[in-house]
């Protein structure tokens, strides 16, 4: 292949000594690109809480939970891409490198037709399980119908940024993320306060950004998809033990990926249950969370990238390295994070909604999101750890263990301090995940073979 893979990933492999100015050259460009998808949400919930009622704030924050389920349930399309190719990175294997761009390009068109063609039955389970007012679920349907068509073409972008991030060309994942997240955001703006469209109108903004960003990814890599097509090998492609691998591997990312969205589906319905407002307030709460957690998750890409060729590579003290450069950058920022939320907290909710009970109601939580990046960056960089290194079935044995622990916490707290209830349980599901996942880590560490003259 050519300049995306021969001109620089597998020559440069996990080459040279890790420095901190190497991790920020990887995670820099992905705390960009990540704290623009919840952006993007934060814009959806800010275009409609300008309207008069609370209701249209309910009813984006259901519809776009329902693509948790529908889009992001299916984003071990990104994570196994990256892993798989950065150990490939590290073990310099070009070839693999473009039947992995063939196989999961193949199985994400696939699950995107799936979708489309499950929507109906699955949007109308949504709305039941959800169980939120008349006024809310209409709306919440309306918009889920529109916005389900963009299956493939956000189930593409996802393998398109896995293949860059694993390839450690995290700048080109910006650029990706970038155009489909501005171009979403500017058609919120058009469809929503100058055209009227309403609910609908932000449904349509995100249909239209992600078949462009689908353009812009092929395009991006038209050079690289050409030349794999030109010398695909069928059985190559579709080698049984190759994809029996990335089955494996995308089966365990995808019931850990179900546990944690089911996780913060839970939250959100039983926010739901305690009022339109109680609902508001929470959802915008949440996209603090979400801008928390996508910047965070910029230093847990870098792990993947670093400690998954590393890896690949069967180098054990750059792997070494890599972690705990990683992490010591995320517990900076995180530490950050925290001091900006308490300092600016309030002001961040303005800009979500003007209507005063929702404000009021979100203020006197806003404390649990300063604490939020203290409590849950060590869950996100074992989990970029573990992503780049292939221990997949770990992360699902670990999240299956935090989410049993996260629903009796719940059912035991909400009843007794009601919304507090609510967050406190949410704040221990991430000190559990953290904790589940690093009883397995010594095993990921025994599994790297000692190769003499590791330089780290």
């Amino acid at each position: 292949m050519n300049s995306a893979v021969e001109g620089g990933a597998v020559a440069r492999g996990v080459a040279g000594r890790l420095s901190h100015r190497r991790v920020w050259a990887l995670a820099g460009p992905m705390i960009v690109s990540n704290i623009s998808v919840p952006l993007v949400g934060a814009v959806d919930t800010a275009v409609v809480g300008h309207l008069p009622q609370a209701h249209h704030i309910g009813a984006v924050a259901l519809g776009a939970l329902i693509f948790t389920f529908l889009y992001w349930g299916f984003g071990f399309l990104r994570m196994a891409t990256t892993g798989i190719v950065a150990r490939a990175v590290g073990a310099g294997d070009a070839r693999a490198l473009s039947n992995t761009l063939l196989r999961t390009l193949l199985l994400a068109l696939l699950f995107g037709a799936t979708v489309i063609a499950l929507s109906r039955p699955l949007i109308a389970l949504a709305l039941l399980l959800l169980d939120s007012s008349a006024q809310v679920e209409r709306l919440a349907g309306e918009y889920a119908r529109i916005r389900v068509w963009s299956a493939p073409a956000a189930l593409c972008v996802y393998v398109f940024t896995g293949l860059f991030i694993g390839m450690h060309n995290t700048r080109a994942a910006l650029g990706l993320v970038l155009i489909l997240n501005l171009t979403n955001m500017a058609l919120d703006f058009l469809f929503v306060p100058l055209l009227g469209f309403g609910v609908a109108g932000v449904a349509w903004a995100t249909l239209i950004a992600e078949y462009t960003a689908l353009i812009a990814g092929a395009w991006m890599l038209r050079a690289d998809i050409r030349r794999a097509l030109m010398s695909v090998r069928r059985a190559e492609v579709l080698e049984s033990a190759a994809m029996l691998e990335l089955m494996r591997a995308n089966g365990h990312i995808f019931a850990r990926t179900l546990c944690l969205m089911f996780s913060f589906a839970w939250f959100t319905a039983q926010s739901a249950r305690l009022g339109e407002v109680a609902l508001a307030a929470n959802a915008i709460l949440l996209h603090l969370q979400s801008i928390m957690a996508y910047a965070l998750d910029g230093f847990a890409h870098a792990a993947e990238a670093l400690a998954g060729s590393a890896y690949g590579a069967r180098r054990r003290a750059a792997f070494r390295r890599a972690v705990r450069l990683t992490t010591l950058w995320a517990a900076v920022c995180a530490g950050l994070v925290s001091v900006a939320y308490l300092a600016f907290g309030e002001a961040l909710l303005g800009l979500f909604t003007g209507i005063d009970t929702v404000l009021q109601t979100s203020a006197r939580y806003l404390p649990w999101m300063a604490a939020m990046p203290l409590l849950s960056v060590w869950s996100f960089q074992l989990d970029g750890i573990f992503i780049g290194t292939g221990h997949t079935r770990a992360m699902r044995d670990a999240m299956l263990l935090s989410t049993a622990a996260y629903l009796a916490l719940v059912a035991l707290l909400l009843p007794w301090l009601g919304n507090h209830g609510l967050f406190l349980g949410l704040a221990a599901f991430m000190l559990i995940r953290a904790l589940t996942l690093w009883r397995y880590y010594p095993g990921v560490c025994a599994a790297m073979e000692t190769v003499d003259g590791d330089g780290g």
